[in-house]
C-alpha cells in the first residue's frame, strides 16, 4: 500500500494530454498539469488546459519558456518573464494556491531551482512552490518508466510523481501504470505530500536554501 499523486508537466500537447485526460477520467484519478505558459499562446493547447480544468484537475505553472533554470537565469526579470506572464496566461483556470513548479533540467533537485528575487516574488504574489519526490525519467525512457515508477512509489510511502504529457511515446503506458499501482494497492491523491511544499501560498514552510541559487549575490542593486 502506498500514496500516489501524478502531476505531468510541460503540456499542453494535443494529441497527448486529451488521452491522458481521458485516462484519469476513466479511472476517476484528479490530478495537477503544471503548463508551459507560451504554449497557452496556441488556442488548441489553451482549450486543452480548460477541458483539465473543467474535469477537476489543478492548473499549475511551470515557467513561460521553460528554457534555463531560474537558479541560472541573471536577468533581474526572471521572475516577471517566466512565473508572471505564465500565471497571467493560466488566467481564470488558476487554481486559488497558485501552484508554482521550477524545473531543474532534467528533474534535479538542486539549487539550479530558484534564485533570491525569484523566491521573493513567490513570496509576494502568494505562489505555493510544488518539488516532487518521484520522477521516472518518462522522457528519456518512453517504453520503460512505468517499471521504474513502480519501483519508486514502493519505496515511500507517499509518491509525488512527475510525468509529462509530451509527444514522444511515453504517454501510451499511462494507463499500464495506473492499473499496476492500483493492482499494487495505491492510494491517489490530487494534493501534495506536505514535505514537496516549501513555499505555501507565500509563506516559506520548509527549508528552501538548498533550491537557492547564489547567482545574484554579486549582482550591484
Amino acid at each position: 500500500m502506498f500514496d500516489l499523486t501524478l502531476t505531468f508537466d510541460n503540456g499542453p500537447e494535443p494529441g497527448v494530454t486529451p488521452r491522458v485526460l481521458d485516462t484519469l477520467r476513466e479511472r476517476g484519478i484528479k490530478t495537477t498539469f503544471f503548463v508551459i505558459g507560451e504554449k497557452l499562446g496556441d488556442p488548441e493547447r489553451r482549450r486543452l488546459a480548460g477541458r483539465a480544468h473543467d474535469e477537476g484537475h489543478w492548473i499549475g505553472n511551470h515557467t513561460f519558456t521553460h528554457s534555463v533554470p531560474l537558479g541560472r537565469q541573471h536577468d533581474p526579470e526572471t521572475a516577471h518573464n517566466e512565473i508572471g506572464r505564465t500565471q497571467d496566461a493560466i488566467g481564470d483556470l488558476a487554481h486559488s494556491e497558485r501552484w508554482f513548479r521550477p524545473f531543474g533540467g532534467g528533474g534535479n533537485l538542486d539549487r539550479r531551482l530558484l534564485k533570491p528575487s525569484v523566491v521573493d516574488y513567490l513570496i509576494r504574489n502568494k505562489h505555493s512552490c510544488v518539488l516532487w519526490n518521484a520522477i521516472p525519467r518518462d522522457w528519456d525512457d518512453p517504453d520503460g518508466w512505468a517499471d521504474r515508477a513502480i519501483e519508486q512509489c514502493q519505496t515511500q510511502p507517499w509518491s509525488l510523481m512527475v510525468l509529462h504529457d509530451l509527444p514522444g511515446g511515453a504517454m501510451d503506458h499511462l494507463e499500464r501504470f495506473i492499473d499496476r499501482a492500483t493492482k499494487a494497492g495505491a492510494h491517489f491523491h490530487q494534493d501534495f505530500p506536505p514535505d514537496c511544499v516549501p513555499i505555501r501560498s507565500g509563506e516559506i514552510v520548509l527549508p528552501i536554501q538548498p533550491y537557492v541559487s547564489n547567482i545574484e549575490e554579486s549582482v550591484t542593486p
